[in-house]
């Protein structure tokens, strides 16, 4: 009878086994992410035992980090110790050690178990939550304080209070953007003198402070506003919303770190580290353009397509020199310019345009330097009317603000050249560059001279969601002086050879209209310049017509 129970219970327990394994592996399946599993867990377990060690796997999701800089504010002295513990605490807090074994390994379930508490589909607030734990752990193992509060018998997705000043959530946002590119991190020479470029984001930061009301908006201040001297907190709560509606991307740092990771580690020619993918010393423009790598990496964080990961790209390494199409202080201003180096090109482009705005209230004339960006799906076209199927409108800075499409309408771009055949117009179209509103009251539009631009009131656009475009943008709308107007191209080999085939056409097609072939015509007797020569200088004669 004992025997029996005994045995009783332990096929039940197996049963139980069973079914928890094979939950937890339809759980990975969904993310397209088991194969990378097993390979992982088959390179770094030992044969002789059926569990992974723990030093293994904080080795695996460890990541050396070389010497870091920052382009803006200072690295803290703590940063350093908050990355290099990184990997012994994504396995403290995730995933579960086996009680069976000596060295407290991790078998194949418990794997899977922490793989899906990091990568598994879930809501993105969520997401942001064990982002929390992440960075409230890191904190106590680097001996760094941290305001964060959680509930001790609460579950992941249990409600985060407390607080982040702003150098907290500047280190949180370095650590998004090193797990964001950590198989490039991976790959970069050990021995290598240029330090890890840090990017600049206190325009994300600034972005967050006016959500959350510790920096006013139409506050005069925000226009020489210093984030590292802002000295308030921002709450989780509120840090969670903004992440949600300007900052997507950040929810899923965590979930690609954790992937990247594993996958490195199901490659055996990965593991070496040698190789270098994204060679940094390739042609790239620098942060002297408009499209800078903490600019790229905003945006990145706003899109969930393809786009995301070129923008992503851009945000480590600079931007290829050949994707800029066009560059006012290069190229020169005007439409005429700016077509000349566009025309033909059929992909994806981000237009930047720096302007300032004088300030008149109480007789003040200083200028305010601001720039907004406008994301397109397509390349532009020369009509008389909107077009597009899809765009994004963008305040880029002093303050970070993304405006999507509102689905209302669809006017997303407006070209026109003036014509060159000059005809009688009852109501002749503007001649520049729009984007959103309707023609004749424009969101944004720029002059046929790239000189001035006007910016109304979102209450004219139903295409972009509303929103303003910069300080104090106000209800009338705005005519600023136009610095800087940058085109980059996101559209691959394919679209820049497009274009360069299309331009060679249309250089041959000037070619054979300006040429004239003489042989085409008659002699001088017959021709009809003579005859009216001869009628010009003798209008008396009397001329019969050969039959």
């Amino acid at each position: 009878m004992g025997a029996s129970s005994s045995s009783d219970r332990g096929a039940a327990a197996s049963h139980e086994q069973k079914q928890l394994q094979d939950e937890e592996e339809a759980l990975a399946a969904s993310t397209g992410f088991l194969p990378f599993l097993r390979t992982a867990f088959s390179n770094l377990s030992s044969p002789r035992s059926p569990s992974l060690p723990l030093s293994s796997l904080q080795a695996a999701l460890s990541l050396d980090v070389p010497v870091l800089a920052s382009e803006s504010t200072p690295v803290p002295e703590h940063f350093s110790a908050l990355l290099s513990n990184l990997g012994s605490t994504l396995v403290s807090l995730f995933f579960p050690t086996t009680d069976d074994h000596a060295d407290g390994g991790i078998d194949w379930i418990g794997l899977l178990r922490g793989y899906n508490r990091c990568c598994a589909r879930m809501p993105v607030s969520q997401s942001i939550n064990l982002l929390y734990r992440l960075y409230a752990a890191l904190s106590r193992q680097a001996g760094a304080p941290c305001g964060l509060e959680f509930d001790p018998d609460g579950d992941d997705n249990g409600k985060v209070g407390g607080s982040l000043l702003m150098g907290d959530v500047l280190v949180l946002l370095w650590i998004c953007w090193i797990m964001g590119h950590s198989s490039r991190i991976a790959n970069m020479p050990k021995e290598g003198k240029n330090p890890l470029m840090l990017p600049d984001v206190t325009h994300l930061l600034l972005s967050l402070f006016v959500s959350c009301g510790v920096v006013v908006e139409e506050d005069e201040s925000i226009w020489r506003c210093d984030v590292a001297a802002v000295d308030k907190g921002v709450s989780a709560q509120k840090l969670q919303t903004w992440v949600l509606s300007t900052a997507p991307g950040l929810a899923n740092c965590l979930a690609n770190y954790v992937q990247d990771r594993i996958r490195a580690c199901s490659s055996s020619e990965e593991s070496g580290g040698s190789s270098v993918t994204d060679d940094s010393s390739s042609a790239v423009v620098g942060d002297t353009c408009l499209l800078t790598r903490g600019r790229a990496w905003a945006v990145s964080l706003t899109l969930r397509d393809r786009l995301s990961e070129e923008f992503l790209v851009a945000s480590f390494q600079g931007m290829n020199s050949e994707d800029l199409l066009y560059r006012s202080a290069i190229h020169g201003k005007g439409l005429s310019r700016f077509w000349a180096n566009v025309e033909g090109y059929n992909g994806p482009l981000i237009i930047l345009v720096s302007a300032s705005s004088a300030d008149s209230t109480e007789g003040s004339n200083i200028a305010r330097r601001w720039i907004i960006g406008i994301l397109t799906a397509q390349g532009f076209e020369n009509r008389d009317t909107f077009f597009g199927s899809s765009g994004y409108l963008y305040a880029v800075s002093p303050a970070f603000h993304v405006y999507s499409p509102s689905g209302k309408e669809k006017n997303f771009l407006y070209c026109h050249l003036r014509p060159t055949i000059r005809a009688y117009e009852a109501n002749p179209k503007p001649v520049g560059l729009a984007f959103g509103g309707s023609v004749g009251n424009e969101r944004i539009f720029l002059d046929e001279d790239f000189a001035r631009m006007t910016v109304r009131h979102h209450a004219v656009d139903k295409t972009y969601q509303h929103g303003s475009l910069f300080p104090n943008q106000g209800y009338l709308p705005v005519e600023a002086s136009v610095t800087e107007v940058e085109v980059w191209g996101f559209g691959g080999q394919v679209a820049r050879e497009h274009r360069d085939a299309y331009k060679k056409r249309e250089t041959l097609f000037s070619e054979q209209r300006r040429k004239v072939d003489l042989k085409t015509f008659g002699s001088w007797e017959d021709s009809p310049e003579k005859m009216m020569m001869d009628m010009v200088s003798d209008p008396n004669r009397v001329r019969r017509e050969d039959r």
